[in-house]
């Protein structure tokens, strides 16, 4: 008899087709199993014209980053129930023991769950065994109530809660999911907790029940639910916030602890906290950011060495680097920020190339010595129109001589 799978819900807040969450992914599919059916759910952004290539980048990403094959199970539209497409999607769906899903829109996304039997499917692999993997927009849909994003941040609408799966309930949590709880790109205005900021977040907690918390999971982070083992823990580059109106505890990356310590930090907001429990989030820069503005210092130095070589591998990293980040499923101007840097890296070293890398002292340098020892040697022996002759074609090349107490110096004018 086969063994049981583990009963796994990862919560992602962001980067979940991004190099940074690679590890994650392999490490939830390894306590699967070697082979397991596993599908991409593209409900979220099933309203997008691009529906299907955001689809296929999360496919090429399994497959080339963590190195496992996922099929689509296209489920765009509650208009779809009833059709074969629908009943098909359900067979796969059904038959999967790892689903994800990430992107998109999350008022959208729930209310097409919500009409379809493929909410109960995904609750029934919580309970028997399986693996649910829900990210930025999918991930907000998980607690009893789900944020309308767009509708608030983008449109105006004043903030609201709608209904949500509530499929963290089977977990034993009643919780307001918010994923980029840590966001940073609006720069000079508060875009935390999933774009609503402190105010509006504020306005949004007067609003939930006595009962329920608002469970904050960082950009780049997953928050891992062992239901079998009743375990929580926290992977990534930032960290979990458990956030109620009276105050808030943080959990690290790399800290585990069990679902009902999470529980009692929701209940008390730091009366035993863990260790590794902070205050609140610091906004991050994107990963990719980062490694950018590394990239370009490193290329820089580089040009100020006159180190071709050294230019030449930035420029290699860089494009190893928009490669893996073109997989990610983001909405943002960051991977055209990368390929922007790349092709200014190109035409700089054109550039240097065309005034030549080597430093000319060192490229020079051998002609320059020779020539002067002859002039030594011609003004040793009063030789001296020869000497001077010597002097004026140097100064002619653009090499400056200077004679010293203690000898010739020269450089390249």
């Amino acid at each position: 008899m086969a063994d049981r799978l583990p009963r796994l819900l990862a919560i992602m807040g962001s980067g979940e087709t991004s190099p940074t969450m690679s590890k994650v992914h392999r490490e939830l599919f390894a306590r699967l199993g070697a082979s397991v059916p596993a599908l991409v759910l593209d409900t979220p952004f099933g309203f997008q014209e691009n529906a299907d290539d955001i689809a296929a980048r999360a496919v090429d990403y399994f497959r080339e980053s963590v190195n496992r094959d996922v099929k689509v199970a296209t489920f765009r539209s509650a208009d779809e129930i009833g059709s074969i497409e629908h009943e098909t999607m359900l067979a796969r769906l059904s038959e999967a023991q790892w689903v994800f899903s990430g992107p998109g829109s999350p008022s959208y996304a729930v209310a097409q769950w919500r009409a379809s039997p493929a909410a109960a499917l995904l609750a029934d692999k919580l309970r028997k065994g399986g693996c649910v993997v829900f990210a930025s927009a999918a991930a907000a849909t998980l607690g009893p109530v789900t944020l309308p994003v767009y509708e608030i941040y983008k449109v105006g609408a004043a903030p609201h809660w709608l209904e949500g799966l509530d499929l963290l309930s089977i977990a034993g949590l009643c919780a307001a999911v918010i994923p980029h709880f840590n966001n940073a790109e609006g720069g000079n205005h508060d875009t935390r907790y999933c774009y609503m900021g402190e105010r509006r977040l504020r306005m949004l907690e007067e609003q939930l029940p006595d009962d329920v918390f608002v469970l904050g999971v960082d950009e780049h982070t997953a928050l891992i639910f062992d239901l079998g083992a009743g375990s929580a823990t926290v992977a990534g580059l930032g960290g979990v916030t458990v956030r109620r109106r009276d105050g808030s505890a943080r959990i690290e990356s790399g800290q585990t602890m069990s679902i009902r310590c999470l529980s009692n930090l929701a209940a008390q907001t730091a009366a035993a906290e863990p260790a590794g429990v902070t205050a609140s989030p610091t906004p991050v820069r994107s990963p990719l950011l980062d490694d950018l503005a590394g990239l370009e210092a490193h290329f820089a130095d580089a040009l100020a060495a006159r180190d071709a070589r050294a230019a030449v591998e930035a420029i290699l990293r860089l494009d190893d680097l928009v490669v893996d980040w073109s997989r990610d499923t983001l909405q943002s101007d960051e991977l055209d920020r990368g390929r922007a840097a790349f092709r200014a890296m190109v035409v700089r070293l054109g550039e240097a190339a065309e005034g030549g890398m080597r430093d000319e002292r060192e490229v020079v340098g051998p002609f320059v010595e020779a020539l002067l020892e002859a002039r030594q040697q011609a003004r040793a022996d009063n030789r001296w129109d020869q000497a001077d002759a010597i002097r004026d074609r140097l100064t002619a090349a653009g090499v400056e001589v200077k004679d010293r107490p203690e000898g010739t110096d020269w450089q390249v004018g």
